[in-house]
C-alpha cells in the first residue's frame, strides 16, 4: 500500500483529502459517479470514461482484484478512480493482480479514504463538475483547486478520435459462455469507443465482423459490403463528430441497417435531424430500468453517458422506442420506414443479464431481410 497522500479537488473548491491507491502525480477531468456494485474494471477500461473521474458510490472496491478476462479495451481510459475504502485483499480465483498495482502499472491515480456518499450528493446538487487529483508527499490544496478548474468540460469536445483505433482489424472471438453462431452475415462496426464485449457479443451470432476507425467514409463502408452497420458506444460530445455524422447520413440515405449505442445512438439522431444535450449528471452505472414502450417490458440495463437526445427535438419520421424509468430520457429510438434503430444503454455489459438480446436479435432480422 502507498503511503502517499491524496487531495481531490472540485472546480467549485470543495477539496476532499485521501491516501493514494494508484499512480503519483495530478490528473484533471470531469467527475462523474456509478451506482455500480462491482464491474471496476470494466469501468476502468471503458473507452466511453475517457476524461472522466469516477466515483463509485459502493464503499468497498478492489476486493476481487483484477484478472485478464474482464479488460474491455487495451488500456485504462479513466483520468482517476475514487473510492471510500480500497480492500487489501483479493478474494477470486481469476484474480492476477490487485488494484492498486494494476492502477500504478497503468499511471492511472486514485483516491481512496474519502467521503464518498458527500461528494456524490455534491455531484447530484450541482452536476458533473470538472475536477482534480494530486497525488505526492505533501499535495497542495490550491494547486489541486487550479488544476480542476484548468479542465473545460467535455461540451464541445470530440473524444472519439481520441479513443478509437487507428486502422481496420476483423474480429471473430466469441464470449466463452456460448457457442458461436453460423451467420453470412457482414457487419462492419464503426468504432468510437467500442468495448471488447459488444465485439464478443456479435461474433457469437455468427457475423463476419470489421471494426473501421471513426473517421471512416461511407464510400469506405460500402466497399466492404455489409449486410449492417453497428455504430458503437464512445465518450465526449456527439455534436462535434461531423465526420459521424456526414457518415450516418449517406448509409441511411444508401438504406443500410443500422443499430447504434450510447454515442453510436446519440450520432444517428443528430444525423437524422435530431438533437442532443449536456445532463446534468448523467447516467453511470448497471442498475438503470428502461422500459420499451411498446411491449412495457421493464429491462435492467447498463448505462454510461453525459449527454442525452432531446425527444422534442425527433422529427416525424422517428419514434421513441425505450424511455428511463428514472428521470424519462430518450433511451431508444427507431425509423419508421428504414432499417435503422438504436439504444442509449449498453446492451452488452447485461446486468439482467439477458433483458437486451432482443435488439442484436432486431439488427440480425433487419439485416436478413434487406440482404
Amino acid at each position: 500500500m502507498s503511503n502517499l497522500k491524496a487531495i481531490l479537488a472540485l472546480e467549485d473548491g470543495t477539496v476532499f483529502e485521501g491516501n493514494s491507491i494508484g499512480a503519483s502525480g495530478k490528473t484533471n477531468g470531469e467527475i462523474v459517479f456509478n451506482t455500480s456494485m462491482t464491474g471496476y474494471q470494466e469501468i476502468l477500461t471503458d473507452p466511453s470514461y475517457a476524461s472522466q473521474m469516477v466515483t463509485l458510490t459502493y464503499p468497498h472496491i478492489g476486493n476481487t482484484g483484477i484478472n485478464l478476462e474482464d479488460i474491455e479495451s487495451e488500456k485504462i481510459w479513466c483520468s482517476g478512480l475514487i473510492v471510500r475504502s480500497n480492500s487489501s485483499l483479493a478474494s477470486s480465483w481469476r484474480s492476477a493482480d490487485s488494484l492498486s498495482s494494476y492502477l500504478r502499472a497503468n499511471n492511472v491515480l486514485g483516491v481512496s479514504d474519502i467521503d464518498t456518499r458527500k461528494l456524490t450528493r455534491l455531484i447530484r446538487t450541482k452536476g458533473a463538475q470538472s475536477a482534480a487529483i494530486l497525488v505526492s508527499d505533501n499535495p497542495n490544496k490550491d494547486e489541486a483547486i487550479e488544476e480542476a478548474r484548468k479542465f473545460e468540460g467535455l461540451a464541445g469536445m470530440d473524444l472519439a478520435q481520441k479513443v478509437t483505433t487507428s486502422k481496420t482489424y476483423n474480429w471473430d472471438k466469441g464470449t466463452w459462455r456460448e457457442p458461436n453462431r453460423k451467420s453470412k452475415l457482414k457487419v462492419v462496426a464503426i468504432d468510437f469507443g467500442i468495448k471488447h464485449n459488444i465485439l464478443r457479443i456479435l461474433a457469437n451470432r455468427g457475423f463476419d465482423l470489421t471494426v473501421v476507425p471513426a473517421k471512416t467514409t461511407a464510400d469506405e463502408i460500402l466497399d466492404l459490403k455489409p449486410h449492417g452497420v453497428f455504430l458503437s458506444n464512445g465518450p465526449g460530445d456527439p455534436e462535434p463528430c461531423d465526420y459521424a455524422i456526414q457518415t450516418i447520413q449517406q448509409l441511411t440515405s444508401k438504406e443500410v441497417p443500422l443499430f447504434g449505442i450510447c454515442l453510436g445512438h446519440q450520432l444517428l439522431a443528430l444525423s437524422l435531424g435530431g438533437k442532443t444535450s449536456k445532463m446534468k449528471f448523467g447516467h453511470h452505472g448497471a442498475n438503470h430500468p428502461v422500459q420499451d414502450l411498446e411491449t412495457m417490458k421493464v429491462s435492467v440495463t447498463s448505462q454510461n453517458h453525459g449527454f442525452t437526445v432531446e425527444e422534442d427535438s425527433l422529427p416525424k419520421e422517428l419514434r421513441v422506442t425505450h424511455k428511463s424509468l428514472f428521470d424519462g430520457t430518450v433511451q431508444g429510438i427507431e425509423h419508421n420506414a428504414l432499417p435503422v434503430f438504436s439504444f442509449q444503454g449498453h446492451p452488452e455489459a447485461s446486468p439482467g443479464p439477458h433483458d437486451l438480446k432482443e435488439l442484436f436479435q432486431k439488427f440480425e432480422d433487419n439485416m436478413k431481410k434487406n440482404a
